[in-house]
C-alpha cells in the first residue's frame, strides 16, 4: 500500500516541474524581435510587423525570418530578404546579411546597424560606402512591410544584365 502513495506522490512534483519548464518556454517564445531589440537597447521598429519568427543562440547570433522577402520606408525604402541574419550586441547590429537600403537609385546592403548613444537621438547605418547617421525616432514603431515586386530584386541582384540587358562581345 506504501508503495501506492510513493508512486502517486511522485508525478506530483514532476508534474509541477514540467509545468513551470513549460510556463518559461512559453514566456520566451511569446517574446517579440521588437522586445528583443529594446531590450539589448535598439529600438523596436528596426523590423518589420511581419516578422514570423526568430533564433537567438548564445553567441549572439540572430536569425529573423520572414514569410517573403518585403520593402518598408524609413527615409529611404528598404528591402528585407526571407532569412536576415546578424551578430546582435547590446546596441548593435553587426555583419548584417539580408538586409538592403536605396541610395540613389542603387540598391547596397547594410552591414551594420549602431545606437552608441541612445541620448543623442540617433542611429548609425553602415552601407559599406558610407556611413548615415538617422533619427532614432523613425525607428518607434515596426514597419508594415509589402511584397515587392520582381524589378526591385532585378536591382539589388544586378542591375542592367538580370533585366536582359546583355554584355556585347
Amino acid at each position: 500500500m506504501t508503495s501506492s502513495r510513493s508512486l502517486s506522490a511522485t508525478p506530483k512534483p514532476l508534474f509541477l516541474i514540467l509545468s513551470l519548464l513549460h510556463l518559461c518556454l512559453l514566456t520566451t517564445s511569446e517574446n517579440s524581435i521588437h522586445d528583443l531589440l529594446q531590450s539589448r537597447g535598439l529600438p523596436a521598429g528596426l523590423f518589420p510587423q511581419s516578422v514570423k519568427s526568430y533564433n537567438l543562440d548564445e553567441e549572439g547570433h540572430l536569425q529573423v525570418f520572414l514569410d517573403q522577402p518585403c520593402l518598408a520606408k524609413f527615409e529611404n525604402r528598404v528591402h528585407f530578404d526571407t532569412v536576415i541574419k546578424a551578430n546582435l550586441t547590446y546596441g548593435g547590429l553587426t555583419g548584417l546579411q539580408g538586409l538592403y537600403q536605396e541610395e540613389l537609385f542603387l540598391w547596397l546592403q547594410v552591414k551594420d546597424i549602431i545606437v552608441d548613444d541612445p541620448n543623442s537621438g540617433l542611429i548609425l547605418f553602415d552601407i559599406g560606402l558610407a556611413h548615415k547617421q538617422l533619427s532614432l525616432s523613425l525607428f518607434e514603431d515596426p514597419p508594415l512591410c509589402n511584397p515587392h515586386s520582381k524589378g526591385v530584386l532585378e536591382e539589388k541582384n544586378g542591375g542592367r544584365k538580370s533585366m536582359g540587358f546583355q554584355a556585347q562581345r
